[in-house]
């Protein structure tokens, strides 16, 4: 009885929620690995670069996809950034 009390508890309460974790950090790092080989294929096919940016932004899972606007946003910031470094 000790035994399969044991083997519940281990099942449920150790072993189901690591397997849970680790799980969770595969698919993550899978959709990442996702965005980045979309990105790369569209690259060497010669896609513009914001295009590039928007086709890899479109990739990413909709729970944590950001706007058009604030991916815009952030590219025009870091093509401004050199050209702000050049000029000073």
């Amino acid at each position: 009885m000790v035994g399969t009390f044991l083997g519940i508890l281990l099942c449920y309460g150790f072993v189901g929620p690591l397997s849970q974790n680790m799980a969770k950090t595969a698919d993550e790092e899978h959709a990442y690995y996702q965005v980045l080989r979309v990105m790369i294929i569209a690259f060497m096919k010669g896609v513009a670069p914001i295009s590039t940016v928007e086709m890899g932004r479109r990739s990413i899972p909709g729970h944590v996809r950001p706007t058009f606007e604030v991916t815009e946003k952030f590219v025009r910031e870091k093509a401004e950034a050199p050209a702000a470094e050049a000029a000073a």
